[in-house]
């Protein structure tokens, strides 16, 4: 069975840093793009981060310099640092993985496209 599984969130104070992790199990991720999304309460779900299968990855503008998506193939896993933490990054975040030509990279990233297979998410709370 194809499953995602989150870990790493938690609460932490402005300022501080968190790597989230995303498994896979009963598949490989080389082949797919992943792409870590948020949603807060009240909010829409937004694209935070994607890595393609060729490693060409993609941020939010909220984050570009503050987060760092990354892959590990052989661990089966993906990784979102998150340093320099706002309380306006309290979410829950998931991780979600599809098989994707480049030209649709973007547009999964920006959650133009929803991707095919979704974790169960992981609650991320900025607060002091």
């Amino acid at each position: 069975q194809l499953q995602l599984v989150e870990s790493g969130g938690g609460l932490v104070q402005p300022g501080g840093s968190l790597r989230l992790s995303c498994a896979a199990s009963g598949f490989t991720l080389d082949a797919y793009t992943i792409g870590w999304f948020r949603q807060a309460p009240g909010k829409e779900r937004e694209g935070v981060s994607c890595i393609s299968s060729s490693g060409i990855t993609n941020y939010a503008d909220s984050v570009r310099g503050r987060f760092t998506i990354s892959r590990d193939n052989a661990k089966n896993t993906v990784y979102l640092q998150m340093n320099s933490l706002k309380p306006e990054d309290t979410a829950i975040y998931y991780c979600a993985a599809d098989i994707i030509p480049p030209i649709l990279v973007q547009p999964m990233c920006t959650g133009r496209r929803a991707p095919a297979y979704w974790g169960q998410g992981t609650q991320v709370t900025v607060s002091s």
